[in-house]
């Protein structure tokens, strides 16, 4: 369902959803961009999981909230997983961000994605994602994009930015085509 005063179309409405998610990245930069870019992968995977589970009862959802089973990312990839929602590049790209935003949000030092500690943990992720048909084209918006305050943007940041983007909007795409589960047999006390 699109967001509230959003366009109807899908396309428009997810071409907007990743602009405004580059946007979002672009503006934090360093750590900032990390949180960000991840907390909007880990609302796009709930969104995922909630397309296929069956409503809870009474509206609220307590499953996903933090201290819940499915309040972490970690716990969210793995049940994506074992549910076939994702393929095993897609989850390993998942965990890496987990581990970097868990490095990123811990660090009492300034951290940068072109630390090659970052980089090098990375770096098979990017050149997985870069065969994704929205890599270049989107590579080439953020190359048009012009100097912000905080300089020209990093590679590092940019694959970064086009790594999220593509998860985001893949993953929201794949909720739209789910449906809710249904058991073939429901177990019943009567």
């Amino acid at each position: 369902m699109p967001p509230t005063g959003s366009p109807s179309s899908p396309d428009l409405t997810a071409a907007e959803a990743a602009k405004s998610i580059a946007l979002q990245m672009l503006e934090e930069r360093g750590r900032g961009a990390v949180l960000v870019g991840v907390a909007r992968v880990d609302a796009s995977l709930e969104h995922l999981l909630q397309a296929v589970m069956v409503p809870a009862i009474g509206g609220g959802d307590a499953l996903f909230l933090p201290e819940r089973p499915l309040g972490s990312i970690g716990a969210k990839v793995a049940l994506a997983s074992r549910l076939g929602l994702i393929d095993e590049g897609v989850e390993r790209a998942l965990h890496a961000l987990r581990k970097l935003r868990n490095a990123f949000a811990h660090s009492a030092e300034s951290a940068s994605l072109a630390d090659p500690t970052h980089s090098d943990r990375l770096a098979p992720i990017y050149a997985e994602a870069r065969v994704n048909p929205l890599w270049a084209p989107l590579e080439s918006v953020l190359a048009s994009q012009p100097p912000s305050a905080n300089g020209p943007l990093e590679p590092a940041l940019r694959d970064y930015i086009l790594l999220i983007t593509i998860l985001v909007a893949f993953l929201e795409a794949t909720a739209q085509q789910q449906q809710p589960f249904k058991a073939a047999v429901t177990m019943r006390l009567s």
